[in-house]
């Protein structure tokens, strides 16, 4: 927390998930969003790289962390905005989401990550204009939306 940083929800696969299933997962997990909360518009088709600087490299259980492979998953949110909870898990790992314009979080994220972000929603982007089946959910309470980009702050 406390981070002042953005990014989208991201975890690691377990062993025997399916990219599906681990993003299903680290979806409750981080956000506290179910299957039913959300609607998978489209998939990058590879895996998608980055490297974290040599200052944040770091050792953990599986050896020397220094950046990741991902697959991305463009999500239509079928619920509601109060659907999403950041405390839904015991270690919470966010502050605060918003709404944004699709490109923001090309801006908003740290910089090593810039570039996976841009690949990913120019991949991803191209699914936006399939989905026409979308009815949106009344809001909890009165909001501001401003675009369909989901982006998290960061907890430490």
């Amino acid at each position: 927390m406390n981070q002042h940083a953005w990014q989208f929800p991201q975890g690691g696969i377990n062993a025997g998930e399916t990219p599906e299933q681990a993003m299903f997962r680290e979806l409750q997990e981080e956000v506290g969003l179910l299957p039913q909360h959300v609607r998978i518009l489209g998939r990058t088709r590879e895996w998608l790289r980055y490297d974290v600087p040599t200052h944040w490299t770091r050792r953990d259980n599986r050896g020397l962390y220094r950046g990741q492979k991902q697959i991305w998953f463009l999500l239509r949110l079928t619920g509601r905005d109060c659907d999403v909870a950041l405390r839904a898990s015991s270690h919470p790992e966010f502050d605060a989401w918003r709404w944004n314009e699709y490109w923001v979080p090309t801006d908003a994220v740290v910089d090593f990550k810039r570039e996976v972000y841009r690949l990913a929603l120019e991949e991803l982007e191209r699914y936006l204009h399939k989905d026409v089946r979308h009815v949106r959910q009344p809001p909890c309470r009165p909001y501001d939306r401003r675009g369909p980009a989901l982006d998290l702050q960061l907890k430490p």
